[in-house]
Formats: structure tokens, sequence, C-alpha cells
């Protein structure tokens, strides 16, 4: 089937043969073109139930027999009965289903709306652009307008690492390949080839010895099949008015072969990096045992402590404008051939990156394809890596406390004197060089300085020659963080977040049973209460009661249990105070530090207390002095206490498995249940 063919030949002949066996042995479903689409728990069952109604309810018009009515009144009973039946079926799936896959409890919801949510009519040139054709093409120019077109790299050179270790060329194994093939998500969707991911599972062992040969070639020859270049975008509103193109964000679909052999690739790239220490320590971002949480605690653990040692402290947060879209590729090449990849590997990921197109989809209407000039792409598995390498000396020479995570970037300092504003505004003028060299854009105008302190100067700072706007509170990953360090703020938000959807499940399922609503809480409700939890953590009784007051109403909402008290909802529900989870929280975020996988990041955060065998356990730390409550309700200061209390076989476990479990044991022995679920 291979012999004699190039990449593009043995990819084509693959697709062919896979989407004729596809074509011959697949049954399709056929979308039904009328306006008004049928309700997801509509079954073979009710069809026939609703047929014999309307057939009984004719024959009683024409009739008018007591017999014909009586027929009518048992197929309208039996109908309702399994219509009934089938919601409350079709919502058991859905809960059982919201941890893994949550799109189909919203394309549930939103399938009881009147109103179709989707992209506007759009205003281009002073007119309203309706058809959906129009609506493609220019939401395509919109998205194709960011693009950075590169300079020459002329003296632009990146400094070079010694590794201590040459990356391996012989890498790439079939049983890679097959292991693959059974991790893909079968609920994405396909990519512009059409291969479908469930088709690519449920043959993974016949197909991973062709696709190995396939991506063993494209690697060693440096060609990259037409197909893994394409991308269909999916406009998403973001926010503000739904007529502007520029409040749309592109989702993009690409090839799922192609995203497989990206996955390999990237594992690759990122055992050498990680071997090699090449990453950057300030970097959290699509980091294997990093987080926003991390992020979050490593950067205001040090702002907590200048503060709480009287210190005044400017932060200042940065915005690159379309980093992921802007990247200049020839750039991009010469720090990956900075940090000692194979030049096999960067042959191609140069042809990866050359010729990408992609055209808009709206309403299954597809716009002209266009041109990729920059960036990496959207929706590939490889970019986030590519771009983490592409900022990684972003902090270089930068004196104040740098913190990463991908293109969200903020720095820090105290600032008792003038010196310190100016140590300060000449890290941001080295940053605006590093940007200038490396072709990338700050959005001045989302750049932010927050003071903190009672006797901050309030110093004003600038970027590229534009004064930066003051802020007294940030969104930073997701979190609200004020000039006070206080979490009142981030809570009331959690709250509203969580309420939103809990008003979604208690508007849009019909069910009431445990089975239902329980699953749909755990998987889409309490994610917003918990989300980085143990950085901004409540310590105020108002900010607790707030949260608690979300799964009050949650639990009210199961059948049966609307006039019990809220400690016997609990109870009888096997779940527990969010307050005691966000303890246990502490507990397994203390263990990943200690023991786990974020341990090379404990060093910075955490002193061991010198061990007495006589008391306490060998990982004791030292409980860290504090003035302010800030600094008293902080992780790394909260937590110490209670880990400290733990007993020596529980905080010794060999896995974090074994940990939760000896931690669930002594937390029941101490009064605290009900963490099972």
């Amino acid at each position: 089937m291979f012999s004699d063919k190039n990449t593009e030949q043995k990819w084509l002949s693959f697709k062919m043969i896979l989407n004729h066996y596809c074509s011959q042995f697949i049954p399709l479903i056929r979308k039904s073109r009328s306006v008004k689409n049928h309700p997801m728990w509509l079954n073979s069952e009710v069809k026939k139930l609703i047929g014999k109604k309307r057939k009984a309810f004719k024959k009683y018009k024409s009739e008018g027999t007591v017999a014909a009515f009586n027929e009518y009144k048992h197929y309208n009973k039996c109908c309702k009965t399994a219509i009934r039946k089938a919601k409350i079926e079709n919502e058991e799936r859905i809960a059982a289903e919201a941890k893994t896959n949550p799109k189909k409890f919203f394309k549930y919801i939103n399938s009881k709306k009147m109103q179709v949510e989707g992209v506007a009519p759009l205003s281009y040139n002073n007119n309203m652009v309706t058809a959906d054709t129009e609506k493609a093409d220019v939401l395509n120019q919109f998205f194709s307008s960011v693009y950075t077109v590169e300079e020459p790299v002329g003296q632009v050179s990146p400094n070079s690492f010694t590794v201590a270790s040459a990356p391996t060329t012989q890498w790439l194994a079939q049983d890679m390949v097959l292991k693959g093939l059974h991790t893909i998500n079968v609920n994405k969707a396909p990519g512009p080839d059409g291969i479908h991911p469930r088709v690519l599972r449920e043959l993974g062992a016949e197909l991973q010895w062709p696709l190995f040969l396939i991506f063993s070639d494209s690697l060693s020859s440096g060609m990259v099949p037409s197909d893994w270049k394409k991308a269909n975008v999916t406009p998403i509103f973001k926010k503000g008015i739904r007529s502007q193109p520029g409040n749309y964000r592109p989702v993009s679909l690409t090839s799922v072969v192609g995203k497989l052999f990206e996955g390999l690739l990237r594992d690759h790239i990122q055992n050498y990096v990680v071997e090699n220490g090449i990453m950057s320590s300030n970097q959290h971002g699509f980091m294997k045992d990093r987080s926003c949480q991390t992020n979050l605690i490593a950067f205001y653990d040090e702002v907590s402590k200048k503060l709480d040692s009287g210190d005044a402290v400017d932060i200042i947060y940065l915005d690159f404008a379309k980093a992921f879209d802007t990247v200049p590729h020839k750039r991009l090449l010469s720090k990956l051939r900075s940090i000692g990849l194979s030049e096999v590997v960067c042959t191609w990921i140069e042809n990866w990156l050359q010729d990408r197109v992609q055209r808009v989809v709206v309403n299954g209407t597809f716009s002209t394809w266009s041109k990729v000039l920059s960036g990496v792409p959207q929706g590939s598995v490889l970019g986030p890596l590519l771009f983490n390498l592409f900022i990684n000396d972003l902090g270089e020479g930068i004196m104040s406390n740098v913190s990463v995570f991908a293109d969200d970037t903020k720095l820090c300092r105290p600032v008792n004197s003038i010196q310190d504003v100016t140590s300060l505004q000449q890290d941001l003028d080295q940053l605006a060089i590093w940007a200038a060299k490396w072709q990338m854009r700050f959005n001045v105008d989302k750049c932010k300085v927050m003071h903190l302190g009672c006797k901050n100067m309030q110093a004003p700072y600038n970027l590229n020659g534009t004064a930066l706007g003051k802020s007294i509170m940030e969104k930073d990953l997701g979190v609200l963080v004020d000039n006070k360090l206080g979490c009142s703020k981030q809570c009331q938000a959690a709250a509203a977040r969580a309420n939103k959807v809990l008003s979604c499940i208690k508007r849009g399922i019909d069910s009431r049973e445990e089975g239902v609503i329980l699953p749909l809480y755990r998987a889409l409700v309490r994610p917003h209460l918990e989300y980085a939890v143990q950085f901004w953590s409540p310590v105020l009784k108002r900010d607790i009661i707030e949260l608690e007051r979300v799964q009050r109403r949650a639990t009210k909402l199961v059948k049966g249990m609307e006039s019990l008290g809220y400690e016997e909802r609990l109870a009888k529900l096997g779940l527990f105070t969010l307050e005691k989870r966000r303890l246990r929280g502490d507990m397994i975020t203390m263990y990943k530090y200690i023991r786990g996988s974020y341990n090379n990041l404990s060093n910075v955060l955490f002193t061991s207390r010198s061990f007495q065998r006589t008391r306490g356990h060998p990982l004791r730390l030292e409980e860290g002095r504090f003035h302010l409550n800030i600094r008293k309700g902080f992780f790394t200061v909260r937590a110490v206490k209670f880990w400290n209390s733990l007993p020596e076989s529980v905080v010794l476990a060999d896995t974090l498995y074994s940990f939760k479990k000896g931690l669930d044991g002594f937390l029941a022995s101490e009064g605290i249940h009900g963490y099972g679920r």
C-alpha cells in the first residue's frame, strides 16, 4: 500500500482506504433538516406511542364512541408514562457523563431554550452581515488580521543552552502509537480530514502499524501531510456586543491523526526539556505537576510575606496581545535549535508551521481558506509547549519576582524607596526590549499596576512610554485578587457562578432523583466553589456561609430532602460541609508539596523542622510567624499546623492514594467524616 510513496501520498492512501471502509460498514445518522429538532429524550418507544395516540384520537373524533375515547385515554396515559421514563433515563445518562462530557448537559439545557445562540449578524464596513457564508468570511478576515509579518531575523539570536544529554533520535515506537490511539477522546469532533476519533480508537490495533509507518516517514523526511496543516475554526462569543467580530474567539479543530503524532512528539520534547532542566522555574502553564493553583500560591506567598513584614509591594500584571497567534516562526525555530533539539525534530516542526491554512465554520457553512502566517497553531497539541519554549527566556535579567502561566505574566517587588520603584521600572523596560526583539506586543491598555501596603508610594509606571493604569482588583488566572489580598470578592464571584449552573440544573432537569442531581452538582457546580481554593480559602464567617449556601440549595433539590435540616441532608447524601472539604484539600495539597508531584516547589515555600523522635513525625514543618491576618490565613501558614498534627503513618504514605486513605481514616477518628463524595 505504501511502497514507493512519499509521506503525503502514504497519508492520502491511508485516508482513502479508511474512508472507503467507513462508508461501507459504519451506518450514518442523518440529521433532520427540519427547523424544530427532536428532544434528546425522544426514543423509538415514545414515537410509537405518540403515533398510536394520534391514531386513537382521530378514531375517536370520527366515531365519537365511548370505546374509542377509552382507547385514546389509554394511549394518552401510556404516552405520558413513557415520556416521563424517557426523560429520567436521558437525564441519568447526562448526569453519569457530566464529569467527562459536560457539553452534553449544556446541549440538553440549550435545546430547551426558545432562542438559538450562535453568531449574530455582524457589523462590517458600516453594514450588517446576515448570511452565514458572509459571516464566516468576515470572521476569518478578522482572525487572520492579527498575524505577525516576520521581520528578517538578522542578528537576533537566543542564548544557547548547555545540556547534560543529547536528544535521542530513535524514539518513536509502534506501541506508543497504539497507546495514543487507545487514549483518544471520542467525544471530540473530527478535523477537516473527516476522520472521526471513535473510528481511530475502536480500530487502534488494526491502524497502529500503517500509522506508525506514516509517522516514522513524516519525521525522518520532515514532510507533514497537508491535511495536518488545516483547521476548521468555530467562532465562540466571549462578551460584549455580539455584532462585533472582535468579541468572538477562534476555536480550531485540526486532524485527529495529526494531533496524535503531535502528542507523541510533545512527550519526546517534554522529556528532553525536563531531563536537562531547560524550562524556567517561573513557568507553571502547560507543565506537568503545575497548575494555576501552584502559580498563585508561589507568587502570592512572596507578596504576603513582604506585606506581613511591613513592606509596600507593587504588582504589575502584563498582557500580551494575541500571544499565541503572533509568535514569529523563524524566531521560534531559532530558540528550538538553541536548546539542542535534534535537527530532525526542528525540520519537522518547521514544515508543520509552514503553509498552514484555516477556514471559519458558521452553521455548517465554510469561509474560504486563508493562510496562517504566524503563531503556534490554535487547537494543536504541540503548540502550548512550543509557546512555553518561545517565552522561556522572558525573565532573564529581571531582578523582580516574575511568575508566568503560559502568556499570563506578572512581576512584583517591595517598593520602600525611590530606588525600588526605579528598579521595577527598569525591569519593565527590559521586558519591553525583549518583546520588541522577538516581535511580541504588549496590550498596554490591559496591563495594570496594583499597589499594596498602607505605606505604598503609589508610584507611576510606564510600558513603552505609555502610563500603566492602576487597579485595586484583578482577575488572576480566574481568581479575583484585590489590593488587600482579601478573598470576599472571589467568594462572591465563585458563589455566583455556581448558583448560575445550579439554576440551570433546577430549571432544565426534570428529575429530582439523587442519582441525577448529585452527580450534576459534583461535576458542574462544586468545581466553581473549589477551583484553586487552597489559594483563596475564605477565613471570614460571612464568606464561609456564602459558599456553603450554594451546597444548601443543591441538597434541597434532591427528592425527599426538602424538609430535612442541612446536617441531616448531608449525612443521608454522603456529603460534608465545604469547609471541611477544604481542610482535606489543604492536606492533600501539602502532601503533593512535601512528598508528591509538587516536591520541587516546596523548598521555597516551607522550612523543615528538626525531627525530635519523642514528638510528631519526621516531616514536620516550621510554623511561620505572622503579624497580619492575610498571612495567617495564607495556605503556606494555615495548613502547616494541621499537617504537623497528622500521624507518621499518614504523612509517610508512598502514594497519593494511600495518603488519602490514611488521611480519611485519621479525620474520621477525629470526628470528621463524609469525604467519600
